[in-house]
């Protein structure tokens, strides 16, 4: 597998990858995550314009396929300002991953996107609805600790989590 940022050519398949993880989430008791087609088109294709859109390709006997879509960007994310009943592992510049999907193709394509995002910055950010069990213990094994609640642009709370390999104030 490998990641690349998305093409325009790839919207429609993105596309289909969202509306099958909503399907997925709704079957696993997670109905108001991704209402209303949620990402819509309009928001990947300003990810897209932004150069923060990106697909994991699993190749399989030279066909290459996305496996994987997701949104990585490097500075601050205004839904990470104010967290509750918690806090952030650090205040050092990091990473957040938005909008992670998998096709079905592949297994492990969450801990390959992870790792890959690890790789570009040491300190990952990440929210999920309270309802997405699913994400949360894909978070968990791939190294990721709850830190707390944030609210999204729509003002629905999320589930904060982060990953660093950057040592705190105290050296811890």
């Amino acid at each position: 597998m490998y990641i690349r940022k998305a093409k325009e050519a790839d919207m429609e398949t993105i596309l289909s990858i969202y509306a099958r993880a909503r399907d997925f989430q709704k079957s696993t008791g997670n109905p108001n995550q991704w209402k209303d087609g949620y990402p819509q088109r309009e928001l990947l294709l300003e990810d897209l314009v932004q150069g923060c859109l990106y697909v994991c390709i699993q190749e399989t006997q030279g066909v290459h396929e996305i496996a994987a879509v997701f949104a990585y960007f490097t500075g601050e994310d205004a839904t990470y300002r104010v967290i509750r009943n918690g806090a952030w592992l650090n205040d050092d510049p990091y990473g957040t991953v938005h909008r992670i999907a998998a096709s079905g193709i592949a297994k492990g394509t969450a801990a390959f996107c992870f790792d890959w995002a690890f790789a570009q910055c040491p300190n990952i950010r990440i929210d999920t609805h309270r309802d997405n069990v699913v994400m949360q213990n894909v978070l968990k094994k791939n190294g990721f600790i709850y830190c707390g609640e944030i609210t999204t642009h729509d003002g629905t709370p999320r589930m904060a989590y982060q990953k660093s390999d950057i040592k705190d104030a105290t050296g811890s």
